[in-house]
């Protein structure tokens, strides 16, 4: 079984609508019993990042990811919020990646929004891949980069498209909303042992 925290982020039903295309089965729920017996949990989120921390804390859920060890998959501001500071609302994170997460320099275009090409492709979600991807994206915070970085995007200067540490992976980009590419993204996270 797969999981989709829920916690009222945003692009919940789209992810279950591509774990669907894939013909895989998940339940979305806050329920900490049933996410510990999931085989593979997806922290999806699209939001403002201090509002969508505080409705992590009341639920307990800022606490309690951090402890999974199936393998989890944040997408988007949910890799965000596994940083462990966000300049959006100056708001901790869970500090899974220990890694800040900064804002655009204004002055550019922002949000990044569209298709762009990520490079430097390393980590078992990108088995199969060639040295670059294109993949979509939506946001104004970007991830430094750091040892967790397992693919790079040069969007007004490169910052970490994805991460990985142990059984945490992360993609700013949309895998449910990045055709061919995020389906086999998709495919290959729920295809991992650990």
């Amino acid at each position: 079984m797969i999981a989709i925290i829920k916690y009222n982020g945003g692009n919940v039903q789209s992810v279950q609508n591509a774990l669907n295309r894939l013909g895989t089965e998940s339940i979305i729920t806050d329920d900490f019993e049933l996410i510990q017996q999931a085989d593979k949990v997806i922290f999806p989120g699209v939001g403002e990042a201090s509002s969508t921390m505080k409705l992590l804390k009341e639920k307990g859920l800022d606490t309690f990811i951090p402890t999974l060890k199936q393998p989890v998959l944040g997408i988007c501001l949910g890799m965000q919020l596994m940083c462990k500071g966000n300049e959006e609302g100056d708001t901790s994170g869970m500090g899974i990646f220990d890694i800040g997460v900064k804002k655009f320099p204004s002055k550019e275009i922002v949000p990044h929004m569209g298709w762009n090409t990520i490079t430097d492709l390393w980590s078992p979600v990108f088995s199969g891949f060639e040295k670059e991807e294109d993949v979509y994206f939506v946001h104004s915070y970007y991830c430094e980069l750091s040892e967790y970085t397992t693919s790079v995007c040069d969007y007004i200067l490169p910052f970490s498209a994805s991460l990985q540490r142990d059984n945490f992976f992360a993609t700013q980009f949309h895998p449910e909303k990045s055709g061919k590419t995020g389906a086999e993204i998709l495919k290959n996270f729920l295809n991992l042992s650990i």
